[in-house]
């Protein structure tokens, strides 16, 4: 058996496990409102409280509901296999209206590695709102004072560099793999270690369980600003002032990869309904709240809607897919 379809039937209990729940919540809710997505909206968020995506949807829930756009816009978390316990819970939603889905980069990369048979593009694409980036950093005390330094080593012993970060197939992980292409390293031979979070990616630096880590800026920003961790390299395509990491490509290396967020919804939606969803998310990310949030976070505006959008994911899919199978992940 194919191992990457091998870790998705692992998950598979747990997929069934889920919908009972959240099918009933939906339809009671359905139930007391009728008036669709402007009354009461459900913002999926398929990982655990406190990560990206979770943080975007409760931005989104903040902009939503003080500018009156959704009268109830509520979060519900839906962790697991890098984002595709949720997105099979989104699937077997057709035609709901009033729930969306947050996705991003790191759900295609889970599609792919996990060989999930569940495929983003057949969802229906509401908006890309947000580009984060990855940021790579080490300990404090790390004999790595560069990126230079840390590339040296790593091309000389790949596999003693132990590298920590997200989900397997998710930024984190693509960007170890992209960044070893570029100066010289078989794919394959990335010495790359999942953790469920940027709190264990965290604990793994400083307990000295890894040499590398690399994950969002926000995962790592109060470690290093506390000086526990020092940053080395951003994978912006241009410099980010309030960030204050050089990126990789003002180091000579000619890679960046941006960590997007968007919204999906349920397939079989009208085109009035997908509409309604575009037009709601649009006038969300129109606001101040939004706009604040974009500041706090650093996240990069990246705003896509509609047909547009969902070209990018096919694009974006097919893109991550070729990354996955050429490094053997």
């Amino acid at each position: 058996m194919d191992p990457r379809r091998k870790r998705w039937l692992s998950t598979a209990a747990a997929v069934a496990l889920v919908p009972l729940v959240l099918t009933a919540g939906y339809d009671a809710h359905r139930a007391g409102t009728l008036s669709g997505a402007r009354t009461g909206l459900t913002i999926i968020v398929p990982a655990a409280p406190g990560g990206g995506w979770d943080t975007v949807a409760r931005e989104l829930q903040v902009a939503l509901r003080e500018n009156d756009i959704v009268s109830n816009p509520q979060v519900a978390n839906v962790p697991g296999a890098a984002g595709t316990i949720g997105l099979s819970q989104l699937l077997g939603m057709d035609g709901q209206e009033d729930v969306v889905m947050i996705t991003g980069t790191v759900m295609i990369g889970g599609i792919a590695v996990n060989g999930s048979p569940q495929d983003l593009t057949a969802t229906t694409p509401v908006a890309r709102v947000a580009d984060d980036y990855e940021v790579i950093v080490v300990p404090a005390d790390s004999p790595y004072e560069t990126l230079d330094d840390l590339l040296a080593d790593w091309k000389a012993q790949p596999r003693s560099v132990a590298i920590g970060g997200g989900s397997l197939g998710g930024t984190d992980q693509l960007l170890a793999v992209l960044l070893a292409k570029q100066v010289g390293i078989e794919p394959s031979g990335v010495n790359y270690i999942p953790y469920a979070g940027g709190g264990e990616a965290v604990a793994s630096l400083l307990s000295g369980a890894s040499d590398v880590g690399i994950s969002g800026w926000n995962e790592f920003a109060d470690q290093v600003e506390a000086g526990k961790l020092r940053a080395l390299a951003l994978s912006a395509p241009e410099p980010k002032p309030e960030i204050g990491v050089p990126t990789l490509m003002e180091q000579g290396i000619d890679l960046h990869l941006p960590n997007w967020r968007g919204v999906v919804a349920p397939a079989g939606l009208s085109t009035e309904e997908a509409q309604e969803l575009q037009d709601i998310v649009d006038e969300a990310i129109a606001t101040p709240e939004w706009a604040d949030a974009l500041r706090r976070n650093a996240w990069a505006d990246s705003e896509l809607l509609g047909e547009e959008y969902g070209q990018f994911i096919a694009e974006e899919t097919a893109r991550i897919d070729s990354i996955v199978k050429e490094a053997g992940l």
